[in-house]
């Protein structure tokens, strides 16, 4: 019998070890991933937030610091998480990322970015410590939740579906480099014409041409007062009609006059030549 009981306490002991293996060997992450979803969450609460990629090897050296680190997180009431730039190009443009790995500290939504030494016990120091706080945090014109950073996080995201698409035109449906940037080309200038018709028109309607319209003749009997300059106008054209009418009536009488005297003078002329031929 003692044999036989001998036995059993290393089996219960194998089956324990078999059971809980699988549960040591796949055990959760603590590190949470943040998506263009859920990225907001970074605004309340202290965060660790590292910016990788898969094939990045500072960013897989980084990776058992970092889970160590997570691990941590509860204790030290941070949250520890990470973004794939590669599945999340919005991110990575409206965090500016611009080398791999990058780690972001974030404060009740004011960020800083993380310059120091990148172990397992540098992270747990700059917490405790709050080190952070002797870091100028981005400007509001470029913090994440900004117009700008917005924007820019919209570029972002277009790039990469214009890369899609590019590759969908190529592989899937055959059609050879030149004929994609055909593709795209059109498409920009429908899209600038539509635009640029689009913003004539509220340009219109924000601010409306003035068109000038032909102002109608005023009546003398509606409009007496502002009648009076053109009635000295009419008066001071008629009284200068008149005085050239006068002018011409003048001047002819006087061409009159000299053409008689010259008559009479011809006629006086006359009989004294033909008595002096006698």
């Amino acid at each position: 019998m003692a044999p036989s009981g001998s036995l059993r306490i290393p089996a219960a002991v194998l089956l324990l070890l078999l059971w809980g293996a699988p549960w040591t060997h796949g055990r959760r992450s603590d590190v949470r991933i943040i998506t263009d979803k859920n990225w907001r969450e970074l605004l309340e609460g202290e965060w660790m937030i590292e910016f990788y990629a898969p094939w990045c090897p500072a960013c897989q050296n980084l990776q058992p610091e970092w889970e160590s680190f997570a691990e941590w997180g509860e204790d030290l009431e941070v949250n520890v998480a990470k973004v794939d730039v590669t599945e999340q190009p919005g991110l990575s443009g409206r965090f500016i990322i611009t080398a791999l790995p990058t780690i972001y500290h974030c404060k009740d939504g004011e960020f800083r970015r993380y310059q120091g030494p990148r172990t397992k016990k540098d992270f747990i120091n700059f917490i405790s410590d709050k080190e952070w706080k002797s870091m100028e945090p981005v400007s509001s014109w470029f913090g994440p939740d900004s117009i700008l950073m917005s924007s820019m996080s919209t570029l972002f995201q277009l790039s990469m579906w214009i890369r899609t698409c590019h590759n969908y035109f190529i592989e899937d449906l055959g059609l050879p480099i030149w004929g994609s940037y055909t593709v795209f080309a059109l498409a920009t200038l429908l899209l600038g014409l539509l635009l640029g018709l689009f913003m004539i028109f509220v340009a219109d309607c924000l601010c409306p041409s003035k068109r000038r319209r032909p102002q109608p003749y005023p009546s003398r009997k509606l409009l007496p007062e502002s009648s009076q300059p053109l009635k000295k106008v009419e008066e001071e054209q008629e009284a200068d009609v008149e005085d050239v009418s006068e002018e011409e009536s003048e001047s002819k009488e006087g061409t009159n006059k000299d053409f008689a005297q010259n008559a009479i003078r011809q006629r006086s002329v006359g009989p004294s030549l033909a008595t002096d031929k006698s």
